[in-house]
C-alpha cells in the first residue's frame, strides 16, 4: 500500500521504462538524496540540478523542444513564482507557433500547507497556475490518482503541471479502492523494495513492482460521495477535510455531496454543473488565498450559467489573504480552511433561506452525460486542432 510520494515514484519509474521519459531532474532530485520528500529515489534518469529554479523551468523547455520528454520539479512551489515568464513562454508555444512546436515536459511541485513550512514552504500555486494559458494542471488527492494522473501528464504532448500536496505524501490510500494496481499491499513489503535505505545506499537498486499502466484521465473529477442538500467542489488535501466535515454533517441530517475535482485545467464543468443545478447550493474549498482565487471562478461560472437553479449564494472557504501561513499550529490553522470552518462553510450554506420560494421563473433543466472522455472546451479544442496538424 503506497504512500502517494511513493506511487509518484513508482509512476516516474514506469514514465522512464515504458512512457519515454529521459530526464527527471530538479534540486537535490538525483543520488543520493533522490527528492526532499523522496520522490525520486532509485529511478533511472534522476539527476541533480543547480539552485535556480529559473534554469531548471529554461531546462526543462529546452529538452523538450530537442525531441526529448523531461519530468522537472520544483523543490517547493513557493520558489515557481520567479519562473513565471517562462511558463508563460511554455504554455504559449504551440499556440505562437501556429501548432508547429509541442512543450512535452511535466512540472511537479509540493503545494500547500499543513506541515508547519510558513512563509517558503506553504504557499499555494492554484490561482497563479490556472492563469497560464496552454499548461494542463492536476492535483491529486491520493495515491492511485497520483500515479495516474502522473502517468496522464508524461504522456500528454504539451506542458502539464502535478501540483502535490505536501501534506499528503506521507499518506498511505485509505482502502482498496485508492491502491494502485499490482503494488504489494503491505506497506513494509513496499518500502523493502523501492524505499533507499537510511545511511549507506551505494550499490543499493530498488525492486520495482510491476504495477498497471492504469492512467486518470486530465479533465476528470471524481464524484466521492453522493448527497442530495448540497455540493461541495474541492481538491487535493482538502478532500480529506470536506469528507470529515461532511461525516460530521450528516449526523445533522445534512446529506453533502462530494466532488474531487483532480484537475484545475480544463476542469470538469459537466460534473460540477450537473451536481450543482441538482442540489442548488455549492460550497467551493481550497487553501489557496481568497482574492482572485480559482473557487471564484468556478462561483461566476454557478452564478452565470446556473442562476435559476441556485437556491441560495454559493460560497468559497479559501484561506487568508496574508503574505505567508502561520508557522506555529495554531497560526497555520487561523490561515487556511480546516475542519471546523469548513464544516461551518457547508452549513451556513445549507442554512440560507430557499431563494427560490415565491420565484415564479421556472427551474432549468441540465442534462449531461458522463461520457467518460475529458470534457471538450475551447482549451481542448484548439490543442486538438493543432495536434492533428
Amino acid at each position: 500500500m503506497a504512500t502517494m510520494v511513493q506511487a509518484v515514484r513508482l509512476a516516474l519509474h514506469v514514465g522512464e521504462t515504458k512512457l519515454g521519459v529521459t530526464d527527471i531532474f530538479g534540486e537535490d532530485v538525483g543520488p543520493p538524496l533522490g527528492g526532499v520528500f523522496t520522490a525520486t529515489q532509485g529511478l533511472r534518469t534522476a539527476w541533480n540540478s543547480p539552485l535556480d529554479e529559473r534554469g531548471i523551468v529554461g531546462a526543462a523547455m529546452g529538452l523538450a523542444m530537442a525531441g526529448q520528454k523531461p519530468v522537472a520539479e520544483i523543490q517547493f512551489c513557493d520558489y515557481a513564482f520567479n519562473t513565471i515568464d517562462l511558463l508563460k513562454l511554455a504554455g504559449n508555444t504551440l499556440w505562437s507557433s501556429n501548432g508547429d512546436w509541442n512543450v512535452p515536459l511535466v512540472l511537479m511541485t509540493p503545494v500547500g500547507a499543513g506541515i508547519h513550512g510558513s512563509l517558503y514552504h506553504s504557499h499555494s500555486l492554484d490561482a497563479q497556475a490556472t492563469r497560464i494559458p496552454g499548461w494542463k494542471i492536476v492535483m491529486p488527492s491520493n495515491p492511485r490518482d497520483a500515479y495516474g494522473l502522473m502517468l496522464s501528464a508524461i504522456q500528454d504532448p504539451n506542458p502539464v503541471m502535478v501540483l502535490i500536496p505536501k501534506a499528503l505524501m506521507r499518506v498511505k490510500a485509505a482502502g482498496p479502492d485508492e491502491m494502485i494496481p499490482g503494488e504489494p499491499e503491505d506497506p513494509r513489503a513496499l518500502g523493502k523494495m523501492i524505499d533507499a535505505p537510511i545511511g549507506q545506499r551505494e550499490g543499493w537498486e530498488p525492486e520495482w513492482p510491476e504495477t498497471a499502466l492504469e492512467f486518470v484521465p486530465i479533465g476528470a473529477a471524481k464524484t466521492v460521495r453522493r448527497g442530495e442538500h448540497v455540493t461541495v467542489v474541492t481538491y487535493g488535501r482538502m478532500v480529506g477535510v470536506a469528507k470529515r466535515a461532511a461525516d460530521v454533517l450528516s449526523r445533522e441530517d445534512i446529506d453533502v455531496e462530494l466532488i474531487d475535482l483532480r484537475s484545475l485545467h480544463p476542469y470538469d464543468w459537466p460534473a460540477i454543473a450537473e451536481s450543482v443545478a441538482r442540489t442548488g447550493r455549492a460550497v467551493f474549498v481550497n487553501e489557496d488565498t481568497e482574492i482572485t482565487n480559482f473557487g471564484e471562478h468556478l462561483i461566476r461560472r454557478c452564478v452565470e450559467e446556473l442562476w435559476d437553479s441556485l437556491r441560495a449564494p454559493p460560497i468559497l472557504e479559501a484561506g487568508k489573504h496574508l503574505p505567508g501561513v502561520g508557522l506555529a499550529e495554531p497560526l497555520e490553522a487561523a490561515t487556511i480552511p480546516g475542519l471546523g470552518s469548513v464544516t461551518d462553510a457547508i452549513r451556513r450554506c445549507v442554512r440560507q433561506p430557499d431563494r427560490r420560494v415565491g420565484n415564479s421563473r421556472p427551474r432549468r433543466d441540465f442534462a449531461f452525460t458522463w461520457t467518460g472522455e475529458a470534457p471538450v472546451g475551447p482549451f481542448d479544442a484548439y490543442e486538438r486542432a493543432f495536434r492533428h496538424r
